[in-house]
């Protein structure tokens, strides 16, 4: 899989395990191993202006999608769609604000925002009880199996904020 991560911040981001989170996610949901990802930390800044250019909402938010090649999981054993899955841009000081308020940390906010935005490029919607209730068990799923292939205690795994 091809992952480019870009921080354009001053954060401190630890762009290692944001990499290893989205490969784990994208293998356990049968992205094709060409697939292409990029990943954008950006300030607050630069998130409002995404916010509102593409949301029509004001200020920043914590993470947005982007999807290109409109890929779907692939759980049947097919063969899997090469293309470009999309782009996800994550806010790192909103992350923050929400973990404190989730009581865990900022790195294990990115990546419950790593795999909200991934489900969000494959498809995954949140609008109606049904797809919520879905979106969410699969994304607190990967999530806890991803913590635990690393041997890193679960913190606890809530929505993000805001949805």
């Amino acid at each position: 899989m091809s992952i480019d991560l870009l921080n354009e911040t001053e954060s401190d981001i630890d762009l290692d395990e944001l990499h290893a989170c989205a490969t784990y996610v994208m293998g356990e949901l049968g992205v094709h191993p060409q697939a292409d990802l990029c990943v954008r930390v950006v300030d607050e800044q630069a998130m409002e202006v995404l916010h509102v250019q593409w949301m029509d909402l004001p200020g920043p938010t914590d993470v947005m999608s982007f999807p290109m090649d409109e890929l779907r999981p692939n759980r049947s054993g097919d063969e899997p769609v090469e293309g470009v899955l999309g782009d996800l841009v994550l806010c790192p000081t909103v992350a923050a604000k929400q973990a404190a308020e989730a009581g865990h940390t900022t790195e294990e906010e990115l990546l419950l925002l790593t795999v909200h935005g991934l489900l969000h490029l494959l498809g995954y919607d949140h609008a109606e009880p049904d797809e919520r209730r879905e979106m969410f068990e699969l994304q607190r799923v990967l999530l806890l199996t991803f913590l635990a292939s690393r041997d890193r205690p679960a913190a606890s795994i809530s929505p993000p904020s805001g949805e």
